[in-house]
């Protein structure tokens, strides 16, 4: 069984067609042949079938279709469930994208060794399997993203072709090919540049010019902007009447020098990194210097393609992001410990052994990097060697003279990496969107940016803490990591090395072609440089452990310090000129000095000092005793989660979450009930509804934060579909409870509006701002006070309007006239539709249950306005805090109150926290806190777990 993506999509089974005329069928079995062999998860089905607004249904909807292609495609084991999702076992031999890619790939190596006709052969049989635009007429933007890749990648090889044939001398072949490529793309200009030189080679130089003057024209109306240097040097090369320049597989060099073109290459479907003309010109394989970075303004505004616009600001965020990060760990003041590493001797290389290893410190990682031929380095170190500083500065380094056709190196920890369910580069996608919301912008960058940037290679992943993923996942990880590394265009991966090496001996597997070093630990005279660097000249406090460092290279003291950790943290620990560093010397082995600094360090860091002149709030003050307390309850809460991600919206994880979230609105509602039917009604009311908090806060899923921020402009139609699906709500409200014409028509526009206003929540509008544990609770309070006055407003202007003006049309009652079972259906469906919204598939059953109890009560009408207004500010309130609580910010609320109020956190956590990174105590990788160092965080929690014995 054959399946076609480039053009409609297509199966055909021993040359019959089958059909799958379904569009959401059609949906579902692309994402799965955009991706064989790897977990797409039904969430990123659903996202691929229903572009904005899926129904509650769609997870199982997906899973229909699912099993309808199965029967239609009739072949056992095709499509199985694994984990999450869905896998597609299919061969790439099965897959028309994937013979197009490895068709490309040979006519490369072809071209390579001087067989240019054959090239030629090969790429136009590859092209032959193209019947149209990839994927045309499925209609989801998730898709488009990858067919719009797809489609850049044959007008690649196009390209590709149409140069081989004007070296092997058939100008006049090609006009007639390039022309209709350049009306199709009148703004490309590398077919524009070759059609020039096609057609001046042809004998038509005023045909080449009139080519050139008419893309000059269309560039200045359209963008306002010039040529780019491969147009104006195919423009000279016309005037000159001269070859004009050769651009072949192995060269690809502009005449000025850079080895970019204008137009921003897209990457082979499978994610690999290439230029159309064969060069794979990447920060990891130039060996000499980069040219100087251009502005950025002037690079966006020299080119139209969004994903290069979204690499150049992602590039800026991640700059501006790991800068202050490392101001913070004081990496330059005046500079970090010297750290040196080698090759590695463990048995987790492939190739032959290397006789003499080269060997560097931090300040060659860039250029031995980039020096790597595959583009892939793996850093192994001891605890505390120093492997995140080297990762922060590999970073920082590549950024600091990346030009634009190069990756955008990205600094990420696989700890929320599941190997087992995800594959590398849908979680890097993820991540990257997580991280830096901006991406879903997409009228600045256009649908799925973030993927867009992942498989057409502009992104270069560094992965650091390998070790720190759970241990059963460190094999899968690594053979994970290998599969998917010719997806993207070079990585680099820290982790520790006997966490690594047993890895590599489990699985048999290893980071193919990859180069890996080692840190060797810090020599006694580096750490004593370390040690002085900023002491005055003439003090003396230090000498005695300089001295035994260098007459005692392998006692207790030495070995202690040779790890950057300790040096810095024997540093911090007495850098009052008060302290005695000379006591280090009587420790009688290496982990009593160990267990000494770690505990000498956050009184230090904690110690009084001067306020700075601020004209802002004044710092916060934290007596040292209760401030390791309160971070050894923290270490303490990490360890018990087996994490080192301080997630703010998770502090339920520490508390009794369904008591504290679930019992408050239950409060509220039994009071409702009161007000409304007196003290039966409020004992079903409070009970029903303490029962569903308590389960539905124990058992569902509550969503993460959400990163948005308020725009209006560009959300008129979703904003209209919305309204529609709440006036549908609403109307079905009063219908039920037999309200008024008017009262129904009251309840449709606040529920209209009240389900409309969540779609200018919209994605941040740009990508610079990369998310921080403070700006996320900000735009997640944001949406959470969205959510709860929506709600609040829509259901209690319902309830007390219901009370006041129901005509009391009782259907099907039990119990005495008590019990109605049309209202309870009623009520049910409502709670439950709510219940999906609140904790996802298990609150469909737990608040369809209450709302069944609630809904069904019988009782009179309100006799007086007030009783009726009570009731319905009562139940807004309960239902806006029920809303509000399941929502991380206000999660985050109840839990930090219960935390402070039982003494185990301060009032103001989130200032905390935000102090204790910046005296670092802790660091900031994107939206979480982690601990400095994981050995700090497991003393701090041996000793949480000491002390509570």
């Amino acid at each position: 069984m054959d399946f076609r993506v480039l053009g409609p999509l297509e199966v055909r089974s021993g040359g019959e067609r089958v059909e799958v005329r379904s569009p959401r069928q059609q949906r579902v079995l692309a994402a799965l042949l955009l991706e064989p062999r790897a977990v797409v998860p039904i969430a990123r089905l659903v996202e691929a079938v229903w572009a904005d607004g899926p129904p509650a249904t769609a997870a199982k909807q997906v899973q229909n279709c699912v099993s309808a292609l199965r029967d239609r495609l009739g072949e056992h084991g095709l499509i199985v469930t694994d984990g999450p999702g869905y896998r597609l076992t299919a061969g790439e031999d099965r897959l028309d994208w994937a013979r197009f890619r490895r068709g490309v790939a040979a006519a490369r190596e072809l071209a390579a060794g001087g067989g240019l006709a054959e090239a030629v052969d090969a790429v136009q049989e590859a092209l032959a399997l193209w019947r149209g635009p990839a994927l045309d007429g499925l209609g989801s933007p998730v898709l488009a993203a990858r067919a719009v890749l797809l489609d850049g990648q044959r007008l690649d090889a196009v390209e590709l072709c149409a140069q081989w044939r004007l070296e092997l001398g058939r100008h006049c072949e090609v006009v007639e090919e390039l022309s209709a490529l350049a009306v199709e793309h009148p703004l490309r200009e590398r077919a524009h540049a070759r059609l020039m030189l096609a057609l001046d080679r042809s004998g038509r130089k005023a045909d080449a010019l009139a080519v050139f003057t008419a893309l000059r024209t269309r560039l200045a109306d359209e963008l306002g902007v010039d040529p780019g240097p491969e147009v104006r040097q195919a423009h000279l090369a016309v005037l000159r009447d001269a070859a004009g320049p050769r651009h072949d597989d192995r060269t690809a060099a502009h005449p000025d020098g850079t080895a970019a073109h204008p137009d921003g290459t897209a990457a082979h479907p499978d994610g690999t990194a290439a230029h159309p003309d064969g060069a794979a010109v990447h920060s990891n394989r130039a060996a000499a210097a980069p040219p100087a970075t251009p502005d950025p303004v002037a690079t966006r505004s020299a080119t139209p393609d969004p994903l290069v616009r979204a690499a150049d600001d992602l590039a800026a965020a991640v700059t501006r992001q790991w800068t202050a990060e490392a101001e913070l760990r004081s990496l330059r003041r005046p500079e970090p410990v010297r750290v040196r590493w080698a090759c590695t001797g463990r048995l987790v290389t492939t190739g032959p052994r290397r006789t003499t290893a080269p060997r560097g410190d931090l300040s060659e990682v860039v250029a031995a990097f980039r020096a790597v031929p595959t583009g892939r380095l793996v850093v192994l170190g001891e605890p505390g060697a120093g492997k995140t500083v080297l990762a922060i500065l590999l970073t920082l380094g590549l950024l600091a003279d990346r030009t634009p056709d190069q990756p955008v190196p990205v600094l990420l920890s696989p700890t929320s990496w599941d190997p087992r369910r995800e594959h590398l580069l849908a979680w890097l996608a993820r991540r990257l969107l997580e991280e830096y919301p901006g991406l879903g912008n997409t009228a600045a960058y256009g649908p799925g940016a973030a993927a867009g940037l992942v498989v057409s290679g502009r992104v270069l992943p560094v992965l650091d803490g390998l070790d720190e993923m759970p241990a059963d996942l460190h094999a899968t990880a690594v053979d994970a990591v290998d599969r998917a590394a010719a997806g993207v265009p070079a990585l680099a991966l820290t982790s520790r090395g006997a966490e690594y090496e047993r890895a590599v001996r489990e699985s048999g597997a290893l980071l193919t072609g990859a180069s890996v070093v080692e840190i060797e630990p810090v020599a006694p005279d580096d750490a004593a440089a370390f040690l002085t660097a900023r002491a005055p000249v003439g003090e003396t406090r230090w000498q005695p452990v300089v001295d035994r460092l260098r007459q005692d290279p392998d006692g207790p003291l030495a070995r202690a310090l040779s790890t950057p950790l300790m040096v810095n943290l024997a540093r911090t620990a007495y850098a009052s000129p008060a302290s005695s560093p000379a006591e280090l010397c009587r420790f009688p082995d290496t982990a009593s000095v160990e267990a000494h600094l770690l505990d000498a360090y956050l009184p230090t860091v904690y110690a009084e000092r001067p306020a700075y002149p601020s004209p802002h709030a004044r710092p916060p003050r934290y007596e040292p005793g209760r401030a390791q307390r309160w971070l050894s309850f923290l270490a303490d809460h990490l360890q018990r989660r087996g994490t080192r991600d301080l997630e703010w919206w998770r502090p339920d994880r520490a508390l009794p979450t369904g008591l504290v979230l679930g019992l408050p609105p239950a409060v509220l509602y039994a009071l409702t009930g009161l007000v409304a039917g007196g003290p039966r009604v409020a004992l079903v009311y409070g009970l029903a509804f303490a029962a569903a908090g308590v389960l539905a806060h124990r058992h569902g899923d509550r969503p993460g934060p959400l990163r948005v921020e308020f725009r209006v402009r560009g959300t008129g139609a979703r904003f209209g579909g919305r309204f529609a699906i709440g006036v549908v709500v609403g109307v079905g409200f009063g219908l039920a409870w037999a309200l008024s014409p008017g009262v129904v028509v009251l309840l449709a526009v606040v529920f209209g509006f009240g389900f409309g206003v969540h779609v200018w929540l919209a994605a941040p509008a740009e990508v610079h701002r990369a998310v921080d544990p403070g700006s996320l609770l900000r735009t997640d309070r944001a949406a959470a006070l969205a959510f709860t006055v929506s709600f609040a407003l829509c259901l209690g202007l319902f309830y007390g309007l219901a009370f006041a003006y129901t005509e009391e049309v009782r259907f099907t009652s039990w119990w005495g006239g008590r019990f109605d079972v049309v209202l309870a259906l009623a009520g049910g469906f409502a709670a439950a539709m709510l219940g999906r919204f609140l904790a996802g598939r298990p609150g469909v059953l737990i608040y369809g249950a209450a709302g069944v109890l609630v809904g069904g009560q019988v009782f009179p009408r309100a006799d007086r306005p007030g009783e009726a207004l009570a009731a319905g500010v009562l139940f807004g309130l309960a239902a806006g805090l029920t809303v509000g609580l399941s929502r991380a910010w206000g999660a985050w609320c109840a839990g930090r109150l219960w935390l402070a109020a039982t003494g185990r956190t301060p009032p103001r956590l989130m200032t905390f926290l935000d102090d204790a990174h910046r005296r670092g105590v802790l660091r900031q990788v994107g939206a979480v806190y982690q601990f400095r160092h994981a050995r700090l965080q497991e003393r701090l929690a041996a000793d949480y777990a000491g002390s509570s014995r």
